[in-house]
């Protein structure tokens, strides 16, 4: 494989994990992030943009009506509808539904969201083709291998304007996809071309709080999976759709760097390192969330005892969080540091819950408006690989302390359990009225199991 390009090296890896290639550790930790996803994915039920693309995949397909595909017979399940239609429709509408509720799974590093592009095209396919969970769970751990590695590759530049899950998750999608179709190195390849060419996501839509985040996920599964399908039947795609002279980094990073795109290849599983998240807002916020957090327990602190909070953060923070000042809708909100913070201290977490109601109240807003960004070179030093919480507390009666949190919680070094994520999945899916709580219970239980599963069928009941 060394004298390989560093593309060719990646798709000749995608295409060739076994299940039995992967290390115990890595494919429990897959286990995890499937739950955490799923929780997720439930939870976009009755969010509108999530609403609006599940429709457009409805009245694109043939969900629900005569002639509707049955699981293992081309059809898979759209879980927020309860309906079969094409593994393409399902993989949009379900990366769609999956990235709303902001607590899908994070890795550092390339500051992806590898769930809600992977997981969605993956059990879409095995549902259509009749697969078995461990071939799920080997797709997927290929789809986070390459993903993960794509976002570290395009760099931190890429980050500051393109949604590296939108990007990077194209490819992800194509990975996963292309496994489950048994493509070899060639056909990956040329996944990885055509998906590449297709990579979108820009960061604009939060100035005005539009809806594009969902979009891009359900366009990068979509994407990625038309690209494996497509390499499966012959289509070709540039052979160096990433480092080429006009390929992804030659138009969409400064900074990228090829070596990144093999970095322990086989040996350093970047699946084991993904985040869960904690609260249901931006990874960006969680940090110095947590940080707040602690310096309020320690000295037994109240909302109105906060003057002001400094948050000392990455550049990646402020590019992303500080164009949302006066955040006018839920989805908005959990991009603003003010507002998380703001729940955080009210209630000390900043949940679905805490969003739905309290974003916009009066104590919200004056605490939001005391809270403030500014780069810090250690914490923006250590980024991505490490994302370090830091604040300044003042308080109304004029003491000042210090907050650190070097792993906010999820990460794999401060990791939710398995307890923990299933009453975080619980937890969504009451929000939402996604699934009744015995019968997500049940579908959790269930899905703890994958590793068994001969067949991989219906994730909730009902589907048809």
């Amino acid at each position: 494989m060394t004298s390989l390009t560093p593309t060719a090296a990646l798709a000749h890896f995608a295409a060739g994990l076994r299940y039995d290639d992967i290390p115990d550790t890595v494919v429990r930790k897959t286990e995890d992030l499937l739950v955490d996803w799923f929780g997720s994915a439930v939870a976009g039920h009755g969010s509108r943009p999530v609403e609006s693309i599940t429709r457009f995949a409805g009245h694109m397909g043939s969900a629900g009506g005569a002639g509707a595909p049955q699981l293992g017979q081309g059809g898979a399940e759209v879980l927020i509808k309860r309906q079969l239609n094409s593994p393409y429709l399902a993989a949009m509408a379900n990366a769609a539904a999956s990235h709303v509720a902001e607590q899908d799974d994070v890795h550092n590093g390339s500051v992806f969201h590898p769930a809600t592009v992977v997981f969605p095209p993956a059990v879409a396919v095995a549902q259509a083709l009749g697969r078995s969970g461990r071939d799920l769970l080997a797709a997927s751990v290929v789809g986070y291998e390459v993903g993960i590695r794509v976002g570290e590759f395009l760099g931190r530049s890429h980050y500051r304007v393109f949604h590296t899950t939108g990007t990077a998750g194209t490819l992800a999608a194509a990975a996963a996809v292309g496994h489950l179709l048994e493509l070899d190195a060639r056909q990956m390849q040329h996944a990885f071309g055509s998906a590449g060419t297709q990579s979108a996501g820009l960061w604009e839509f939060l100035r005005t709080a539009a809806d594009s985040k969902q979009l891009h996920t359900a366009h990068a599964a979509a994407a990625g999976l038309m690209s494996a399908y497509l390499a499966k039947d012959g289509f070709t795609g540039a052979a160096d759709i990433l480092d080429g002279p006009q390929g992804m980094a030659a138009g969409m990073s400064s900074d990228a760097d090829p070596a990144r795109l093999v970095d322990g290849l086989g040996a350093r599983w970047v699946t084991a390192e993904t985040s869960f998240k904690y609260h249901a807002s931006c990874r960006h916020t969680h940090p110095a969330a947590d940080a707040l957090l602690l310096v309020m327990r320690e000295h037994g602190l109240k909302p109105e005892d906060l003057a002001a909070v400094q948050t000392h953060v990455h550049q990646g923070a402020i590019d992303v969080l500080g164009p949302v000042v006066s955040p006018s809708t839920v989805h908005q909100s959990k991009f603003s540091m003010g507002t998380v913070l703001a729940l955080v201290a009210q209630f000390g977490h900043a949940g679905l819950a805490e969003f739905d109601q309290h974003f916009l109240s009066e104590t919200t807003r004056q605490l939001r408006d005391r809270v403030s960004m500014s780069l810090d070179a250690e914490v923006d030093g250590a980024y991505p690989r490490r994302w370090i919480g830091k604040v300044t507390v003042h308080t109304t009666d004029g003491r000042v302390f210090q907050g650190r949190v070097d792993e906010p919680k999820g990460d794999p070094g401060n990791t939710l359990s398995r307890d923990e994520i299933t009453a975080k999945a619980l937890r969504l899916a009451a929000f939402s009225g996604g699934a009744q709580a015995g019968e997500m219970a049940q579908a959790v239980e269930h899905l703890w199991q994958v590793s068994q599963w001969p067949v991989v069928g219906h994730l909730l009941p009902g589907a048809a």
